[in-house]
């Protein structure tokens, strides 16, 4: 029986802004505005056309204010977004973001002019520093932008446009009910219940959660085309050579390096299709059903290990303690100061994520339950968190890191807590930590390529026309076909409904693969050089926004355009099938 939701905790947001009627929101949602006019009128006066002032005092004055208000515009935005994710029907808080989504708007009106001004910057002129990669970056964005007042419109009617569908979607699915025994329970707990040991439950809960998607389809599949319509039309109109050209740069990664990534991942496919096969034994059926792959495996006679919220806290404190004692005291706070949100409920969203709220702190939304995955996940999370206090003196241009590096710390804590788990843990605990670990892995590695390919099809298709949810289902199972194989003998058709990376993002898929395999790179590299490696670890965790990909990792001696590279860190997870093979006594 899963741990009552009213022994989890709620996050503290009072501690940000107690509610919208308090002074502090008033008198910070007042700053943020009076640092926009600042700002317009600066850029108006000193960045305006090619006879604009571009000397050192006009660009560090610039940058002075950029980071000012994004200094009290992100902690803002983070409250408001935050009490939307928690309760999407708080009608008070979505008519918030709703406003500040319009005064944002006036600063993205900005960015035009502001990118062609950096772009003719010399930056040893300048003595821009570290801030280099902003007037590189505003070379390449130069080069792939409409008009000023083509770019302009693009930002107001995105309001009501892209924007408005990726509302629609996290809105809409966050109120989504599936009716299971008689009972509506939110699709979050739902979708919780793949983890059951039971499969009859889990087969139950999975044609549910098919019935809720269906039910919805099509105010679904109209916001997947209204989103990935407008950005296929944008991008062709900025000169992008194809619709994934903007990811890579948006990543700050190559298409080589990327190229390097999935040839790895591809030719890793037989093994993960073995590991599938091992489970399907352990679990008494020939090949794996969709329902099966978070399903839990154990020696006969042998339940899995529930985690108490308590007991959970002490793993991972204790864990992290043992790589970095900085983390552990970050995680420590954490809980302290009650920066999570953990139980699942009707009217939040679905998933996991942490989010920076100033000055090295963050906060968490959480979907737990009392798995060791859920553990798992939520030292994820505390390692972003982590990431976030590293860069609490960075200057807020500069911790804008790719979603490639952004995983980083949070594969590390994540890694730390699962090795320390297959050490102190009884075997038969072991095998449900190692088979945790490797659903998750096989997530990010099969899983993830299956949403890429799909991604790719959907912006060919869309290019052509609007797709129909049917179709939408079958491009989803092509892919799914494409990287599973025939190890599975069911799938998800509606997982493009699923999850929310296909609106308000585009190919956030492969950089999660990124992270996992360059996060594993460095967690070898720690095994090798001991304590001496957390310094340096943490220093490039404070560089993320400062250097592309393949540069900051140079740094540490790794060449991101080499397959050799990421086949380093897939061995990692090849070793883990290979054990999990030999704890069930399949080899």
């Amino acid at each position: 029986m899963s741990q009552a939701t009213s022994e989890l905790p709620t996050w503290d947001l009072d501690a940000l802004f107690p509610g919208f009627a308090s002074e502090k929101f008033r008198s910070t949602w007042s700053q943020v505005a009076s640092q926009l006019r600042d700002l317009q009128d600066f850029i108006q006066t000193h960045c305006n056309g090619p006879e604009g002032a571009a000397d050192r005092g006009t660009f560090e004055a610039l940058m002075t204010r950029l980071n000012a208000f994004g200094e009290t515009f992100g902690p803002l935005h983070a409250y408001v977004l935050m009490r939307v994710d928690a309760d999407s029907s708080d009608a008070l808080a979505q008519a918030k973001l709703s406003e500040l989504e319009l005064l944002y708007l006036e600063y993205q009106k900005l960015r035009p002019r502001l990118q062609r001004w950096l772009a003719r910057l010399d930056a040893e002129a300048v003595q821009a520093g570290d801030y280099r990669i902003l007037i590189e970056e505003a070379r390449v964005l130069s080069r792939h932008m409409m008009s000023e007042a083509e770019e302009v419109l693009a930002s107001e009617l995105s309001l009501s446009g892209g924007r408005a569908w990726v509302k629609l979607h996290s809105n809409l699915t966050s109120q989504i009910g599936a009716v299971l025994n008689g009972e509506e329970l939110p699709i979050s707990a739902v979708r919780n219940l793949a983890m059951h040991p039971d499969e009859a439950v889990r087969k139950a809960a999975y044609e549910a959660e098919l019935a809720a998607w269906k039910a919805n389809e099509i105010a679904l599949s109209a916001a997947l085309n209204g989103y990935k319509g407008e950005v296929s039309t944008l991008n062709r109109k900025r000169g992008w050579e194809d619709d994934l050209a903007p990811a890579l740069f948006e990543n700050r990664i190559s298409r080589k390096t990327l190229d390097a990534l999935q040839q790895v991942m591809v030719q890793s496919f037989p093994h993960w299709r073995r590991y599938f096969a091992s489970k399907a034994r352990a679990l008494g059926k020939e090949r794996l059903d969709w329902w099966d792959l978070f399903a839990p495996v154990g020696l006969p006679g042998q339940s899995p290990k529930k985690w108490s919220w308590e007991e959970g806290r002490r793993f991972i404190v204790e864990h992290l303690s043992g790589f970095s004692p900085a983390a552990a005291d970050l995680a420590q706070r954490a809980y302290a100061e009650r920066w999570m949100d953990a139980p699942p409920r009707k009217g939040k969203v679905g998933g996991a994520y942490c989010t920076p709220v100033g000055q090295g702190r963050s906060r968490i939304l959480l979907n737990h339950e009392d798995s060791f995955e859920s553990l798992s996940t939520l030292a994820h999370e505390l390692g972003h968190a982590y990431h976030n206090y590293c860069l609490r003196e960075v200057p807020y241009l500069l911790r804008q890191e790719p979603m490639t590096l952004a995983e980083t710390a949070s594969i590390m804590n994540e890694t730390v807590v699962g090795e320390a788990a297959l050490r102190v843990l009884p075997p038969a605990d072991q095998l449900g930590v190692l088979e945790g670990g490797l659903q998750s892995a096989a997530q990010v590695i099969v899983d993830i390529h299956s949403r890429f390919l799909f991604e790719q099809a959907v912006f060919a298709r869309r290019r052509e026309r609007e797709l129909s949810a049917d179709e939408f289902c079958q491009l989803m199972l092509e892919a799914q076909q494409a990287t599973y194989g025939e190890a599975l003998a069911s799938y998800h058709p509606y997982m493009w409904a699923v999850k929310g990376h296909y609106y308000g993002a585009n190919f956030y898929n492969f950089p999660y693969a990124f992270g996992l395999l360059f996060g594993l790179a460095l967690y070898r590299r720690y095994q090798e050089e001991g304590q001496g490696f957390v310094a340096r670890y943490d220093a490039l965790l404070a560089s993320v926004g400062k250097y592309p990909a393949e540069q900051l990792a140079a740094r540490f001696g790794f060449d991101l355009e080499s397959e050799e590279f990421w086949q380093g860190g897939m061995e990692v997870l090849l070793e883990r099938i290979a054990r999990f093979q030999a704890l069930l006594g399949q080899v």
